[in-house]
């Protein structure tokens, strides 16, 4: 491991030191090989918080079937319709599914009083970019056209995404503004993947050490566009313009390579005319929302949902 800040949490540097001893080495794996390792992990899912419910479904995708998990909440606060997300796991486009992360949007869609529609997109390398992507659009199609059976608003959907699925939520609110698609109300990149990194004072003080390591990041990137990465539809930062794009909440963690190329696209989104909410979880690392066990994810996911919360029409 590198060597870590003396000032965390003792909780972060418990976590990090599990994690550096547990976590498979995924860089020095083929993606089906990690694809097991990931799995063999993964502990009983969970039936909590409870829902009004739940619906597994499939629709035509782009490239064949494509699954999607449907979370509606009780009713809390909300009359009408309500606001809708569409959620894309992260796991370097490479692992994870909707089981995954089901405890997550179960939590996300309680604790926001939305409907989440999480997409089991295809994976690299196997389905290079940017068929996820495309599976993400698909999705979002399927929601407006379509939610409102579930009690949705099909006016006002967001979308949303950790990690990998930060970068596809990004890339699909451009793909909708170009193609003249259905209308975004808003993106939520959770600790994304923007750009390549490398070159920021992040990428080089997390480099190793802190969970998401630089060699994994490269691995990710190879593994999922090998080529065209000068597309917007693979790398968001590439956009000829960022003019019209949804209000974005961009939400790195402070402990991450990435958390510095998360700051410069909130900057670029700003100088193009986009409402931002930018906020950095502190002293936190990458994935950290979804270790729902951990000492200091409640107070962290509590901060989410209210930048949720705080998108146009979700309040």
């Amino acid at each position: 491991m590198g060597t870590r800040r003396t000032d965390l949490h003792p909780d972060v540097e418990e976590m990090l030191a599990r994690l550096d001893e547990g976590f498979p080495t995924v860089s020095q794996m083929t993606g089906a090989e990690a694809r097991a390792a990931i799995e063999a992990r993964r502990g009983p899912r969970v039936t909590e918080p409870d829902l009004a419910s739940l619906t597994d479904l499939s629709i035509d995708g782009p490239g064949g079937p494509l699954a999607l998990r449907v979370y509606v909440p009780h009713r809390q606060e909300r009359t009408g319709a309500l606001p809708v997300i569409v959620f894309a796991h992260g796991g370097g486009f490479v692992f994870c599914n909707l089981d995954t992360h089901d405890e997550f949007c179960r939590a996300m869609a309680h604790n926001t009083e939305t409907i989440v529609v999480s997409v089991d997109y295809r994976l690299a390398p196997e389905n290079p970019a940017p068929a996820a992507m495309e599976d993400m659009y698909a999705a979002v199609e399927w929601a407006a056209a379509s939610i409102g059976e579930f009690g949705g608003d099909p006016t006002c959907i967001a979308v949303a995404g950790d990690s990998a699925g930060g970068n596809l939520s990004a890339t699909v609110s451009i793909a909708a503004r170009d193609r003249g698609g259905p209308r975004i109300a808003g993106q939520v990149l959770i600790y994304p993947v923007l750009g390549e990194g490398s070159g920021t004072a992040s990428y080089t003080e997390y480099a190793k050490g802190y969970y998401n390591d630089v060699a994994s990041l490269e691995w990710y990137w190879n593994n999922y566009a090998p080529t065209g990465r000068d597309s917007a539809l693979v790398d968001p930062t590439r956009a000829s313009s960022h003019e019209g794009l949804p209000p974005a909440v961009i939400a790195p963690a402070e402990l991450d390579a990435l958390c510095d190329s998360a700051e410069v696209y909130a900057d670029t989104l700003r100088a193009a005319g986009v409402p931002v909410t930018f906020h950095r979880f502190d002293g936190l690392f990458h994935g950290v929302l979804t270790f729902a066990q951990f000492s200091l994810t409640p107070a962290a996911r509590a901060q989410m949902w209210a930048l949720v919360r705080g998108l146009p029409g979700f309040a």
